[in-house]
């Protein structure tokens, strides 16, 4: 716990860091309008306004500026592999990204609600982790209210499928997504664990 805190200090801080410099240089701020008028491809999975109809497709509404720009050069340049999305970032250049990314952070996520009998176990796992299996509290990155940190690029939780969730879960738990700090969150989780979680992160309001 006490090496994973320390990871994420050196990432909080190296982040603000990146920030800061891109400021003092001038790069381009996004442009919601312009972010509106190029979604128009993205709204058949996404929806209209970032918030897509079936849980195969994450919620972008409200989601964080930063990680969305991530997320899109991510699939763009190859480092994280989707064969819908790679397609559909391909064509997109930095603005492009910068302006979407703008836009659906804007955006109102809609609510979603917990299971009843998953809330115990969700709750527990969400805010304190479980120290018996070596599980880290999800809020030591993502915030009590599921918010996440935008400097640092973790994204916001709250109201997103739990279904989607729960799938990006088990993909770091069983390696087929790659990311330091999550795969060793969710390497000790069970899928009743993830299932639990997923759904207490999804009736986060």
């Amino acid at each position: 716990m006490k090496s994973l805190i320390t990871v994420i200090g050196l990432t909080l801080t190296s982040t603000i860091i990146v920030a800061a410099d891109s400021s003092a240089t001038g790069a381009y701020v996004g442009n919601a309008d312009q972010g509106k008028s190029k979604s128009a491809s993205c709204a058949g999975c996404h929806g209209s306004d970032g918030n897509s109809a079936i849980s195969d497709y994450p919620k972008l509404s409200g989601q964080h500026a930063t990680y969305l720009e991530s997320t899109l050069k991510a699939y763009r340049d190859g480092a994280r592999e989707n064969a819908i999305m790679g397609g559909m970032a391909a064509a997109l250049s930095d603005e492009d990204i910068a302006d979407l990314a703008a836009y659906y952070s804007q955006q109102t996520i809609s609510t979603g609600a917990v299971e009843a009998g998953l809330v115990t176990r969700g709750e527990q796992l969400y805010r304190f982790g479980d120290s018996s299996k070596g599980i880290s509290a999800c809020t030591a990155c993502h915030g009590p209210t599921g918010v996440g940190v935008a400097s640092a690029i973790f994204p916001s939780l709250k109201g997103q499928w739990a279904a989607y969730s729960e799938t990006q879960l088990k993909a770091y738990r069983d390696g087929q997504r790659q990311h330091v700090m999550m795969n060793g969150v969710a390497k000790n989780m069970s899928d009743a664990d993830i299932k639990a979680v997923a759904s207490y992160v999804g009736g986060l309001q």
